[in-house]
């Protein structure tokens, strides 16, 4: 099974809503504003049961995009190169640090991410400037990695309203079972996952694609384990180096002797 996104070129009034064969509607025309839908375009995210070896993405007119890992074989991957909105009214952005929050800049390059299929409704949210994936850690802290990890993969999943919400894979509440999300405040800043309710609008972001892109399959590090530098032996590293997000910074302990 794999996840398809598709692009749809505008339909004309006369055609209606009608439903493409196969395919169910995850979002419609209908339900978006002028300002949340491109005039010429409609974005729909469908799922594909057919297929159960590959993930794409079915494109109409689609652009061969950038690849995001060195490996030998072909990228196999179609995702998109997307914006993220989210209904607090701010765009997500990454900065050169690595540093997650909001902006109202709806044509900053540090706005636009990779939004990777890496299994069934499970999805990689890469910066396209920085290389960095967004990870949600075991405290909640959402911070930026080199390395694809298990905490780097997002469910994508598709709510009443017809936003879109990303919960951790690995985490969520003990005692409830409740999710951990990808989630802005109100003023921009990047919340903790497990303080955002699916709910609320700080957890409702709208996909604005724009472009097809292929990739190639990251490939999947331990939780903790360094870039290695040349002549150096790869290792695992519990100290965190990432700056986290949605909180206070971890503070380094240093013994005196």
């Amino acid at each position: 099974m794999c996840i398809n996104i598709c692009r749809l070129a505008r339909r004309s009034q006369s055609k209606g809503n009608q439903s493409l064969p196969g395919y169910s509607h995850a979002m419609s025309k209908q339900h978006f504003s002028k300002e949340d839908v491109r005039p010429s375009k409609i974005y729909l995210i469908t799922w594909d049961l057919n297929s159960v070896s590959k993930f794409s993405l079915l494109s109409k007119g689609g652009r061969r995009g950038r690849t995001t890992t060195n490996t030998n074989s072909d990228p196999q991957l179609k995702g998109i190169v997307t914006r993220l909105y989210c209904r607090q009214g701010y765009y997500l952005q990454m900065h050169p640090d690595g540093s997650l929050d909001g902006t109202k800049d709806d044509s900053s390059n540090s706005t636009l991410f990779n939004l990777i299929p890496v299994g069934l409704r499970v999805v990689a949210i890469q910066g396209v400037k920085t290389g960095l994936y967004i990870a949600l850690n075991n405290e909640g802290f959402l911070y930026t990695s080199e390395l694809f990890t298990p905490e780097c993969k997002f469910k994508e999943s598709v709510f009443e309203n017809y936003y879109v919400i990303y919960s951790s894979m690995l985490y969520r509440q003990q005692e409830s079972g409740r999710a951990w999300f990808l989630g802005l405040n109100k003023e921009g800043q990047v919340m903790k996952g497990n303080r955002v309710k699916k709910t609320k609008p700080a957890a409702h972001f709208l996909p604005k694609p724009l472009e097809v892109a292929m990739y190639r399959e990251p490939s999947l590090h331990d939780i903790g384990e360094t870039v290695p530098k040349a002549g150096v032996t790869p290792s695992k590293s519990t100290s965190a180096s990432a700056i986290m997000n949605g909180g206070k910074p971890p503070v380094n302990k240093s013994k005196t002797t």
